[in-house]
């Protein structure tokens, strides 16, 4: 940003901030806390109404946090409120490790193809439809969660998403919140789902150290014994984004989208309107059974580019051959006109499908499209058709459409442009795979025009080694007491001396505005822990509700745990309210044991902000603003407390 939105609202509002950073200090019980509620109140001014973008808002805290040890005998400190030695420990933290790690990891699957199977397999069963999608990808990453850390899942399927995301035309702004938060719900459908949950056995038997005698020792769960919480939570996860999706998320334009408007293009140059890919199949009556594909070509306005006739799919050079017969069962590719692709496949007895299926992954726009080529002088070309050379089994080329001078030629408007001699100057629009422009961007026949597109390198040959490292990682996370970041730190390096990835390609698969985000986060709560600012806000909160019914005490709980969650880590939030919940339960007559799980099952209810490792993730590719988690978020928040709750107290 380059300037900084104080509109009237923001004023107001940061009128409203300040007054109560003004009360907060009046009742604060030391000068620290006070301090460092005023700091608390500026992020989360900062964070709501996007001042400046988040990241930086995060290190400016950071900052502010370092320079109170200059500051602090005119703030009235003994001393800063975080350590200038400890500030910068958030960037070697396991936390932001990890995540570097993960990423890397992700990226390094996505090399080899795997991913772009798995968005294909999702698809085939999905569609292109978001009431379809959401639940398939939602549904798979919250399973994957609970088995593993919920920032390692995520970032698993943000290659999955994106490629779906470019095969459907579905921005990636619809796919990846509903992805991100099932991550999160995900990590309360087992015991070691998330850290919370791990941890919390451990705190109940350092709280039956310290029970009353007397008092009945609290029982440890079981790996499964939160599973209908989970399994409840990612079921409400799911529905709502289904049923208020379209109100909820943003549908931010993404690099990923931008295929319409290269379409337009072609449509207002070339004449080539509402040329789209369709898919077609031959049943046993159609009367184009026993012709080939040049028969039916020659006879119908269309451009067949893919060919499956059961035995494997043939897309480009080397794939459909002109005298390929037609068989019962055949399944084509098809570029063509939807004013005409309707009465073919009514004419021909062809089946039309909704959206493309067979070839969903060959064709999408990450690994074909329409693209401009000119035929150089002196190519050996000259005087020769498109026919004549075999373009679209020799080139991987399927002519659409000449522009010769003030004619544009295309298969469109009758007649067979590819009996077109072709001559010194042409440019032709041709559907391709994008791996054979790259190789025509050498040929000497040809001057490639395009040169915005997906110069992608799969190296499938390395599938191999990125699953060894995978699954080693995976069972180093899921069975070793190795720190997780070491254990992630082993599949990302990996990936990269087995050659899976490149240095670069690994620098460059880093989200760096993630990394700073959170980095820059973790000395605020430091501070809020070590200044006893977490402990009083706690006290004050329950100390309010002591005496009301034992289902609102414990909502007060978990309400506490959703807020620390938002500006401290779930660990450190976990380690100091669940001794807390316990002795409040005793002191009520309540479980302590359902107090305690609250506090575990609570502090994943981080939906609001993006100062969730998930949430950061999925940030910048999906284009989110704070607001944007804050009104999908907000909802998601009661939907946990209300779900969670309920289900909470019905198993116990």
């Amino acid at each position: 940003m380059t300037s900084l939105p104080f509109t009237p609202k923001n004023l107001i509002f940061l009128v409203i901030f300040i007054l109560a950073g003004v009360f907060i200090a009046s009742v604060a019980p030391s000068i620290e806390v006070a301090w460092v509620c005023a700091i608390l109140l500026l992020t989360i001014y900062l964070f709501a109404f996007e001042i400046v973008a988040v990241d930086i808002a995060a290190i400016s805290i950071m900052v502010i946090l370092g320079l109170t040890s200059l500051f602090a005998p005119w703030m009235g400190l003994n001393a800063g409120l975080v350590d200038n030695e400890v500030l910068f420990n958030g960037f070697a933290s396991n936390a932001v490790m990890s995540i570097i790690a993960v990423m890397i990891i992700g990226a390094g699957l996505d090399k080899t193809g795997i991913m772009g199977q798995v968005a294909a397999m999702i698809m085939r069963f999905g569609g292109s439809t978001e009431k379809r999608i959401i639940p398939l990808i939602s549904g798979t990453v919250a399973v994957i969660s609970s088995f593993m850390q919920n920032v390692g899942a995520a970032a698993l399927f943000l290659p999955v998403v994106s490629r779906i995301s470019s095969r459907t035309g579905l921005p990636m702004s619809r796919l990846l919140m509903p992805m991100g938060f099932c991550a999160i719900l995900g990590g309360t459908l087992t015991m070691v789902g998330s850290s919370p949950l791990i941890l919390l056995n451990d705190l109940i038997l350092n709280s039956n150290a310290n029970l009353p005698d007397g008092v009945e020792k609290m029982e440890t769960f079981s790996l499964f014994s939160v599973a209908p919480i989970g399994f409840a939570l990612i079921t409400t996860g799911v529905l709502y984004f289904i049923i208020a999706g379209k109100f909820i998320l943003p549908s931010n334009k993404n690099t990923q989208t931008e295929g319409g408007s290269t379409m337009q293009y072609f449509k207002d140059t070339y004449g080539l309107e509402t040329f789209e890919l369709y898919e077609l199949v031959a049943q046993a009556d159609c009367d184009i059974i026993g012709k080939s594909v040049d028969e039916f070509e020659i006879n119908n306005p269309l451009r067949v580019i893919a060919v499956n006739k059961g035995d494997g799919r043939r897309v480009g050079a080397e794939g459909v051959d002109r005298h390929t017969a037609i068989e019962a069962g055949t399944t084509f590719g098809v570029l063509s006109s939807g004013k005409h692709i309707e009465a073919i496949a009514q004419s021909r007895k062809l089946t039309m499908k909704p959206s493309l299926d067979v070839f969903s992954d060959s064709l999408s726009q990450v690994k074909a499209g329409i693209a401009e080529l000119i035929v150089a002088p002196g190519s050996s070309l000259l005087g020769q058709s498109a026919r004549d050379v075999w373009m679209r089994k020799k080139y991987g080329l399927s002519l659409l459409a000449i522009h010769r001078g003030n004619e544009i030629i295309n298969c469109q408007s009758g007649g067979d442009i590819r009996n077109e001699p072709f001559e010194t100057g042409d440019v032709l629009v041709v559907h391709t795979a994008w791996e054979n422009l790259a190789r025509l961007e050498k040929d000497r026949d040809f001057v490639v025009v395009t040169t915005e597109y997906p110069h992608e390198e799969l190296r499938p040959q390395k599938v191999t080694h990125a699953l060894i490292f995978f699954l080693i990682t995976l069972g180093l996370v899921l069975f070793s007491d190795l720190k997780l970041s070491v254990a992630l730190l082993f599949g990302a390096i990996g990936m990269v001396l087995s050659g899976v990835l490149k240095i670069e390609e690994a620098y460059q698969s880093v989200s760096w505005k993630t990394v700073f985000l959170l980095a820059s986060l973790i000395p605020l709560g430091y501070a809020v822990e070590k200044t006893g600012t977490a402990a009083w806000i706690a006290q004050q909160t329950l100390s309010v509700v002591g005496d009301m019914p034992i289902w609102v005490i414990q909502l007060a709980v978990a309400v506490l745990a959703t807020f620390f969650t938002l500006v401290m880590s779930n660990v450190g939030a976990t380690v100091l309210l669940v001794p807390l919940a316990v002795n409040i339960a005793l002191g009520v007559g309540a479980n302590p044991a359902v107090f305690a799980l609250t506090v575990g099952i609570a502090t994943s209810n981080s939906f609001i902000l993006p100062t969730h490792q998930v949430n950061a993730l999925i940030m910048g590719p999906g284009g989110y603003r704070v607001p944007d988690y804050m009104r999908a978020g907000g909802i998601m928040t009661v939907l946990f407390l209300a779900v969670s709750l309920t289900v909470l107290n019905l198993l116990f």
